[in-house]
């Protein structure tokens, strides 16, 4: 496994290159298969969908495939899936970062230095055009990953478009992206859209069962996919660090509302205060669907009755986004959430 300093590397966990299990999505691959077996190749894929759901690990899985079977005419009938062995040598170089017809481009660390850029720059595009200008070093095809186009600026964007616009002979782009509606839509006409769903909880359970450097008991898993959203890398971002044990603690005490326990709030708020995105996410994500919830319960009851739902929601959202912006506390956040909640509740009985 190669170490890296890079956006799209979850730490603890394979990079999507060495990934050779693909959970879900089988129509997806279906599709793949069919397009490169038969007369409707294009030369551009928008995968896209939800962040961490593997939309890139499809994407390895298809370029690991295309390299080891160059020409579609011979590929036998049988041919279920985009497998191919672990063993293989197009696998063995995919893994290395070393094969010389497939180009990531990605956010990644310069040699030498920690900082992630914020953006896939212009500079990075320059390295396409050299690779595509050049011949292909196994004499079949150059593959493009693009992971994410959501991080691309303005100026690679639109290099980037040039280059779908007249793209080289056997040449493949398969663009992975979180929200296609931010992407340049003369981007997406010139593409191929694959749209991936969330994973359901089964397999989502199955994904995390799937990573040997992942030990997750299955009771744990399960609490951990029904939180998950779908999202498998998010998933893991649960698991590590005891955070499922974080997320039911939240959901503890929002089942006491609109009784409150200055004890307990005080624990979930040194908790928080470690400046955790995760468990800062999961303790909103725990608040909204609490309020949901209440809002769906209450659907009989009138818009007055709902009112203070609406009100509290309010109040949460905006104070949210004042301590992301301005790294403000966040044990007092817990107890302004926990108070505003529960003075609600109070307004509505």
């Amino acid at each position: 496994m190669i170490e890296e300093n890079a956006a799209d590397r979850l730490d603890g966990a394979p990079h999507p290159r060495e990934r050779f299990v693909l959970i879900g999505h089988g129509e997806a691959e279906r599709s793949l298969l069919d397009a490169y077996r038969g007369s409707r190749m294009h030369h551009a894929w928008l995968i896209s969908g939800p962040q961490g759901i593997g939309k890139a690990t499809l994407a390895y899985r298809f370029a690991r495939f295309v390299l080891a079977n160059p020409d579609p005419a011979r590929l036998a009938p049988a041919v279920p899936d985009l497998t191919v062995a672990s063993e293989h040598p197009v696998s063995r170089r995919i893994v290395a970062g070393a094969h010389p017809d497939l180009l990531a481009l990605r956010r990644i660390a310069e040699a030498g230095k920690d900082k992630i850029p914020q953006d896939i720059s212009v500079n990075a595009m320059r390295e396409i055009v050299r690779f595509f200008g050049s011949t292909a070093g196994e004499g079949g095809w150059r593959i493009c990953i693009v992971d994410a186009a959501d991080d691309l600026n303005r100026s690679s964007a639109n290099a980037l478009l040039k280059l779908l616009e007249e793209p080289p002979p056997r040449s493949l782009f398969l663009i992975v992206v979180h929200m296609p509606g931010r992407l340049l839509p003369t981007i997406r006409s010139r593409c191929r859209t694959l749209p991936l769903a969330p994973l359901s909880e089964a397999e989502l359970v199955a994904g995390l069962g799937s990573f040997d450097e992942v030990k997750i008991p299955d009771d744990e898993a399960h609490a951990i996919a029904r939180r998950a959203e779908g999202s498998l890398r998010r998933g893991l971002e649960i698991a590590e660090g005891g955070q499922a044990a974080f997320a039911a603690a939240v959901e503890t005490e929002l089942a006491r509302l609109p009784a409150t326990d200055p004890q307990a709030l005080h624990a979930l708020g040194d908790k928080l205060a470690r400046r955790d995105d995760t468990q800062f996410d999961l303790f909103l994500d725990a608040v909204t669907h609490h309020i949901h919830a209440s809002v769906r319960a209450g659907l009989g009851e009138g818009a007055r009755r709902l009112a203070p739902l609406s009100e509290v929601w309010e109040k949460i959202d905006t104070a949210a986004a004042q301590v992301r912006t301005f790294n403000l506390e966040r044990k007092p956040f817990v107890f302004q959430v926990f108070g505003w909640l529960a003075e609600a509740g109070r307004r509505r009985t």
